[in-house]
This record gives structure tokens, C-alpha cells and sequence, in this order.
């Protein structure tokens, strides 16, 4: 699914108005009928409304609303918020419809003192500014934003589009911003919904479909892609019928150390389990007893150091269709010059994560040497400290893409909605998974799913799509069966086949 910035989205609306064709007065009904039928199907008629517009096109979905909600019966107050002199003409349009037929129920509100008394089970629906807005709201409007906001925990508040005050496509820090329970928008996420930093604002997002133009919408290029289900049906390959271990190729998995072994062997068990046809672990010599034992699918081959691994390097040749290193590897200098002749001798993409990222962090120069189209899986401390840095999320994600450019590498930065940078310069979000995968060793499963994808002769692009998306459909079919307090990383694993056969079987 492509995610549009606010510009694109008005283009695909007026797009769609000539194409159809249809009025723009029609477009808004289509829109904000949606939305009332999501409010009808949601809230009884015990529950009054309070719907506050602007007095543009977010307003004029406002008043549409209104006007639906009073004709199924419900108590609505259309709270009209009187700032300059201008309003849209598709918001005057329905503005003297309601007026017509409802006159009763319009409120108009010129100042902080207008914010009206709530009865308890009200519901607050925010249509006051939509992806037209460009600049912080200020003066009494801030006042508004701040009254509604005080409601937070008393009554339901709805945002119409996007929550008041915040930007599609730019960071909305130092100006007031709707806090929604819910936001209802149109046809397409909205990039500012994927963020951490604006989580508690857009609350429970819903894309309500409303027929824009599918022309439009094929045919405009997007920077940054929503990953599902669709998508990565496209992606998967069917296993061939003559097919054989060697068909799947062989990975080498550099992991582990005194400690930390279990991070190796949920790597390795998510590799095997992700379709690698054949795997050798590369382990300290402390992890061959746990190797054998935990996963005896796995060959094993242990470094000549007790605790650490210090030669993988000698491991590393062209038997090996990919690598992937880091999961409880450790920081020791010998782990490190290992790393750096690795580097130096290795050119297919690898997957690297957790303390080969650390590694990476202390020698920024080894950066250079990481084969082009290899895959990093960095958490936020770990971009930080390989990257430096940001103000906000927008600008991380800036970040995030140029690094992805300029290493030519795929970057995968984990969140709720982790973040894929590519090197062609597009960004894809993954939107599986669930806070129960938030626990230890959920990254080190992902490392082997990628390195299992990787041997299976997946592009690295492919390979990595399709790695987070499984990894978090997997997640929630765990958190479905256990809960997500209950699940751990290894459930994880256990539900990869599940998540295999429900998708493309």
C-alpha cells in the first residue's frame, strides 16, 4: 500500500473529481459518510455528539457528519469554530444545509469560552484541521485543542482525517495537537501515523475506503510503502517439486558467546525454521554442547577460544550462500579483528544485527566494507549510536534513508512499524506484529529468518520484506494463543509454520 504525503493526497481527490466524475460536495459525503457509519456501527444514541469543525474541508466532513448523525436520531451540538473571515466552499455548502433543516443544533464558538459543558457519555469528534494544515495553531484555536485535550479521560474523542495540529508529512513538536482515541481517515495511512512520537495522538487509526481514483493511485510513485499481506504474496516463491536441501542453499551463522548462547540457538532455530535448506553454526567452543543439543539440525563448528568467537573469518567462504552474525556475539577485540577480515573477504549480502551493530558503532569505518545489499537490523539506541542522533522522528527517518543510499545497504530500523530503507531510496513499513514481541531474543529470531531467506536465494529486498512481515505475523499468531504477556521469542518460532501455511498455502 502506498502512503501518499498530504500534496498527494489532495492530487488523487481532485483527480478523482475529474476522472469520475463526481462533485467535490459528493466526494466529502462519500467520505465523511463513511465516518459516520463507523461512529453509528460504534456508538448507541444514548451517546450525544459534540462535533467541532473548521472551517475547511475538514469541517465541511464535520458538518456532514452531523447532518447524518441527527437523521438516524442521534443528539449532535455542531460546535462551528468562528476564526477569519474565509471558509471552503464545500463547507458553506453543507453549512447551510444543516442550517436549513437543524438550526437548532449548530453552536458557533468564537472564543475558549464558547467550549461547551459535557454531558458523561459524550463524544467529541475533532474536524477542525485536516492535511491542509501548514503552519502551528495558535491563540484561541490552541485554547480549544487544549480544552478538548483536558477531556482525554472522560469521554471519547474521534479525530476526523488526521488529529487537529498534526502534519502528514512533518513533526508537529512546540504546537497543540488533538489527542484521539480513534482517527478515521481516507483511502491511505498517513506517514505521520507510523511514528513512535505520535502514538498517543492518533490512538486507533481505521482507513475507511472511499473509491479515489484506482488510476491515480497505480500510476503515482510513492516514497514510502505500507507492507501486507498483498505485497508479500507477490514476494513469496513456491518450493519447486524436484526440490533439495541443497536447493535452499547453506548459511553460516556467526553467534553466541558465554552467556549469551541462547541468542544463537533462537537464531538458528527461526533460520531452519524460515526454509534454509542447510545451516552451520560457527559458536565459542562453550556453545557446542548447547548448539547440539537445542538444535540438532544445525551443523556446528566451534572457534578455538573458550568464551568468544575470535576466527570465524576462516569459516567464511563461497559454500556459504549468506551469513548472518551478531545475535549474543559479544564486543571482545579479537571478535572485533575477526569482524574487520570478515568484512574483507566476504562480498555477498549478510545480515547483521546486535553486537556485530556494536562492533560497527566502534569502528564506523568497517561501515564501508559491508557488502553492498546486506542487511542491517538496528533498534533505535543501535541506529543511534551507528548514526548519530535526531530531533524527531521525521528527521531519523530522513536519516534512515540516506544512510540506506549511501552505504547501498537495506537498514531496518525495529519499532511497531519498523522502518525498511532500501537503497533506491524508497522506505516500506511493516505493520505485523504486537507489543508481546517486545521480549529478549525476538531480534535474534528475526536475524535467522532474514539469514534464511538470504540462502534461499531471495533478493535481499524481497528477503527482508518478507523476513519482518513474517516475523510479525508470527508474533501475533503467538500473542493470539498465549497472550501477549505470555509469549516469548522461542513462540515465536513455533508459530513461523503457522504463519507459512495461513498466508500462502
Amino acid at each position: 500500500m502506498k502512503i501518499f504525503t498530504a500534496a498527494q493526497i489532495r492530487e488523487a481527490d481532485a483527480f478523482t473529481i475529474a476522472q469520475e466524475p463526481v462533485s467535490s460536495t459528493d466526494l466529502m459525503a462519500r467520505a465523511a459518510g463513511r465516518c459516520a457509519d463507523w461512529l453509528l456501527d460504534r456508538f448507541a444514541p444514548s451517546h450525544p455528539f459534540y462535533i467541532f469543525c473548521g472551517k475547511g474541508n475538514n469541517g465541511g466532513d464535520g458538518l456532514v457528519i452531523a447532518h447524518r448523525l441527527l437523521e438516524e436520531g442521534y443528539q449532535v451540538t455542531a460546535c462551528l469554530l468562528e476564526y477569519g473571515n474565509r471558509a471552503s466552499e464545500d463547507y458553506v455548502y453543507y453549512y447551510r444545509r444543516l442550517q436549513q433543516q437543524y438550526a437548532g443544533r449548530i453552536r458557533e464558538i468564537a472564543d475558549v469560552t464558547g467550549f461547551p459543558e459535557l454531558p458523561a457519555t459524550a463524544v467529541i469528534v475533532d474536524a477542525i484541521f485536516g492535511t491542509g494544515l501548514n503552519k502551528p495553531i495558535e491563540g484561541w484555536l490552541a485554547g480549544i485543542i487544549h480544552k478538548i485535550n483536558d477531556q482525554h479521560g472522560r469521554h471519547t474523542i474521534v479525530a476526523i482525517d488526521m488529529p487537529s495540529g498534526l502534519m502528514a508529512d512533518a513533526g508537529c513538536r512546540n504546537t497543540p495537537v488533538v489527542q484521539a482515541h480513534y482517527t478515521l481517515s481516507f483511502e491511505f495511512h498517513k506517514l505521520a501515523f507510523l511514528l513512535p512520537e505520535n502514538a498517543s495522538l492518533v490512538g486507533d487509526v481505521q482507513i475507511l475506503p472511499i473509491g479515489l481514483s484506482p488510476e491515480y493511485i497505480t500510476h503515482t510513485p510513492a516514497r514510502y510503502h505500507l507492507a501486507d499481506k498483498e505485497m508479500m504474496h507477490t514476494i513469496y516463491t513456491p518450493r519447486p517439486p524436484f526440490a533439495h536441501k541443497g536447493t535452499f542453499g547453506h548459511a553460516l551463522l556467526i553467534a553466541g558467546s558465554h552467556g549469551k548462547m541462547g541468542a544463537a540457538v533462537l537464531s538458528a532455530k527461526a533460520c531452519l525454521r524460515a526454509g534454509a535448506g542447510l545451516l552451520t553454526c560457527h559458536v565459542p567452543r562453550c556453545g557446542y554442547d548447547i548448539m547440539q543439543i537445542s538444535e540438532p539440525a544445525a551443523m556446528t563448528v566451534t572457534d578455538e577460544v573458550q568464551d568468544h568467537s575470535a576466527h570465524f573469518h576462516e569459516q567464511a567462504d563461497a559454500r556459504y550462500k549468506t551469513i548472518g552474525i551478531g545475535p549474543g556475539l559479544g564486543t571482545a577485540a579479537a571478535t572485533a579483528r575477526s569482524f574487520e577480515k570478515l568484512l574483507s573477504t566476504y562480498k555477498r549480502p549478510m545480515v547483521i544485527d546486535a553486537d556485530a551493530l556494536n562492533l560497527l558503532s566502534v569502528y564506523p569505518s568497517l561501515l564501508y566494507q559491508v557488502p553492498a545489499g546486506s542487511i542491517l537490523t538496528p533498534h533505535p539506541k543501535e541506529f543511534e549510536r551507528l548514526f548519530g542522533p535526531s530531533a524527531n522522528d521525521f528527521e531519523r527517518l530522513e536519516l534512515l534513508s540516506k544512510q540506506a543510499v549511501r552505504l547501498q545497504l537495506y537498514i531496518l530500523l525495529k519499532g511497531r512499524y519498523t522502518a525498511i530503507a532500501c537503497p533506491d531510496g524508497a522506505v516500506y513499513f511493516n505493520a505485523t506484529g504486537n507489543p508481546g514481541m517486545a521480549t529478549g531474543g525476538s531480534g535474534d529470531v528475526l536475524t535467522g529468518i532474514l539469514t534464511g531467506l538470504l540462502a534461499q536465494d531471495y533478493a535481499p529486498k524481497a528477503a527482508v520484506l518478507l523476513g519482518a512481515w513474517l516475523h510479525g505475523y508470527a508474533g501475533d499468531l503467538a500473542a493470539a494463543q498465549l497472550s501477549q504477556e505470555a509469549m516469548t521469542a522461542g513462540d515465536i518460532v513455533a508459530c513461523l509454520g503457522a504463519a507459512f501455511r495461513e498466508c500462502f498455502y
